[in-house]
């Protein structure tokens, strides 16, 4: 980290020096955020191993009053399911009707899930910046901090995406598009096809293209599925995390939602929690 303050230091160009300061404070903060939610995140465990802060303090040579600040200071263990800097929330868009030069627009379902994700991200002290995938649904998903709201309906390689998933999976059929787990040979198909108010939805960590860790991945059978997701991950995210960390995994969830606003009213897992084998991914 000294080094590129030394070198910033023959930077002779004030409006320079003073903007690529800006880049390096913002990574050394987002580095010092991470590294305090590791501590804590680690004195939980030893806590959880039946440790006493008292021990706890007398191993890392610090006070008892220390400990117990660091178990309550920082962010919390659970922010890293979503990431450890700026959220790329991208939400699938599809071509606006009726318009002689139509352009991407996003389902209302779709925004109520980003703007849900995007408070969720904000309580864990992350930022967030919003993307529309427009169609074909081309995306790069190469990148860090990745969350993917997009069925595969709207992204053919979403859909190739998905094929790496041997548990659960999208499947279309003359009826629409549904749901199957193919472990325990169920299929999931929206309720919403038959007048009830709820949904069915796809929640998962998928690999990258480059095979260099993954992104977060959201999709419901119905627009409003994902929202449910994002409700989901709001009242279950610590137990989530303390289940998955931030390795491979593929669940579907159920919600239920008001039929006049479309607002979610609860949610829940219905499907065994799959997770891949393998080392942590780092996002």
């Amino acid at each position: 980290m000294e080094r590129p303050v030394r070198m910033l230091l023959d930077v002779t160009d004030p409006l320079r020096r003073a903007r690529e300061a800006g880049e390096l404070v913002a990574v050394y903060q987002n580095a010092i955020a991470e590294l305090s939610r590791i501590r804590r995140e680690a004195l939980e465990e030893l806590v959880a191993e039946g440790m006493s802060q008292a021990q706890i303090a007398e191993k890392l040579r610090m006070t008892r009053a220390r400990v117990g600040q660091l178990l309550s200071a920082g962010p919390k263990p659970e922010r890293a399911f979503l990431g450890s800097g700026t959220l790329t929330i991208a939400v699938g868009g599809k071509l606006e009707a009726k318009s002689t030069k139509p352009g991407p627009v996003v389902a209302q379902e779709d925004f109520q899930a980003y703007e849900a994700m995007q408070e969720l991200a904000r309580m864990l002290g992350l930022d967030t910046c919003y993307e529309v995938i427009p169609p074909p649904g081309m995306i790069n998903l190469n990148r860090d901090n990745l969350v993917v709201v997009c069925g595969p309906r709207l992204s053919p390689l979403i859909a190739q995406v998905l094929a790496s998933d041997h548990q659960l999976g999208f499947e279309q059929d003359d009826d629409g598009w549904y749901l199957v787990d193919r472990v325990e040979e169920q299929t999931y198909r929206s309720p919403m096809d038959h007048g009830e108010p709820s949904d069915y939805a796809y929640l998962g960590r998928l690999p990258r293209l480059d095979g260099r860790g993954t992104f977060l991945y959201i999709a419901g059978i119905h627009a409003v599925g994902a929202a449910g997701v994002v409700h989901y991950l709001d009242n279950h995210l610590t137990e989530l995390y303390r289940q998955v960390r931030t390795r491979r995994f593929s669940t579907i969830i159920r919600c239920g939602f008001d039929e006049v606003t479309r607002r979610i009213e609860s949610s829940k897992r219905v499907a065994p929690l799959y997770k891949t084998e393998g080392p942590a991914d780092a996002r």
